[in-house]
């Protein structure tokens, strides 16, 4: 993983944001790890996966033997 200074980050903070795009760029304050940055495509992908986890998660902690059938609920909502 690439790592950049604070300082580094205030001289060429493109350079940054180029560098964030597969991978994130931990920004670094005294040699400690205070931040990442991570770029746009690859936050979107996180964001992604991490809807599809949630939304698989409820579907396996789903009984689907207590639902109701569809037409029931939709003539129940006059629809």
């Amino acid at each position: 993983m690439t790592s950049l200074s604070i300082s580094q980050l205030k001289v060429n903070p493109a350079k940054a944001i180029l560098a964030s795009g597969d991978y994130p760029v931990a920004i670094e304050n005294r040699g400690e790890v205070e931040a990442y940055l991570v770029g746009k495509d690859l936050f979107e992908r996180l964001e992604r996966y991490v809807e599809d986890f949630i939304d698989r998660q409820a579907i396996e902690n789903t009984n689907f033997s207590k639902g109701k059938d569809l037409n029931e609920v939709l003539d129940s909502l006059g629809i």
